[in-house]
């Protein structure tokens, strides 16, 4: 067994007496710092190498903690005016998940940066925690080498915001193939214009 193997073991077994300790000191020190902030190196270096880190210039890692929960309609004194139905104030969910939502956040933070990928870190009543990995497109590590110049490329930029990460790609439902996503690819809103078009060719 490797030691990232093992390292691996270690924090999929979140309540053992170490990690729970561990976690508990942790979220305490992520609670008093700000919202994104750079780190030097990863707290998981098992998980960012196996998301596609690498330990040399480049590549940087941002920490950013996202609000739990759901989410209230911004109605004043929380009165719709409408009927009850689909006016609710409360339990409003959002579409993509918090791991999405921390990519999104760092995204916009660093303009400069490409999102490679993210993985959660620890979590707490109100927030919860992930490290986001960039790479810097314009730095000649990057650009030398064959495996991540991909993300130099214009078409890579924010994939955060249009659903190309890993997370995005998850609230998108592209995690299935085959028949079980017929109705997700390309996308749910193009399935859903193709099945509800009518084209009417002249000479039918």
């Amino acid at each position: 067994m490797g030691s990232a193997t093992f390292v691996n073991e270690i924090w999929r077994n979140k309540k053992s007496e170490i990690m729970s300790f561990l976690l508990q000191i942790r979220a305490w020190e992520y609670r008093h710092l700000p919202s994104i902030y750079r780190i030097k190196r990863p707290s998981r270096p098992e998980k960012a190498k196996k998301l596609g880190y690498k330990t040399k210039q480049g590549f940087i890692i941002y920490r950013v903690k996202i609000r739990r929960g759901g989410r209230k309609k911004q109605v004043k004194k929380g009165i719709t005016n409408g009927k009850p139905k689909n006016h609710g104030v409360n339990e409003k969910k959002f579409g993509r998940n918090k791991k999405s939502l921390a990519e999104e956040k760092v995204g916009k933070f660093c303009g400069n940066l490409r999102v490679l990928n993210s993985y959660w870190i620890n979590q707490d009543s109100i927030y919860k925690y992930f490290e986001v990995i960039l790479v810097d497109p314009f730095h000649k590590n990057i650009k030398r080498d064959p495996n991540i110049n991909w993300i130099t490329l214009p078409t890579a930029k924010h994939r955060e915001l249009r659903g190309l990460t890993s997370s995005g790609k998850k609230s998108r439902g592209l995690r299935k193939k085959g028949h079980r996503a017929n109705k997700s690819r390309p996308s749910k809103r193009a399935v859903w214009k193709k099945n509800n078009t009518i084209s009417l060719r002249r000479y039918r």
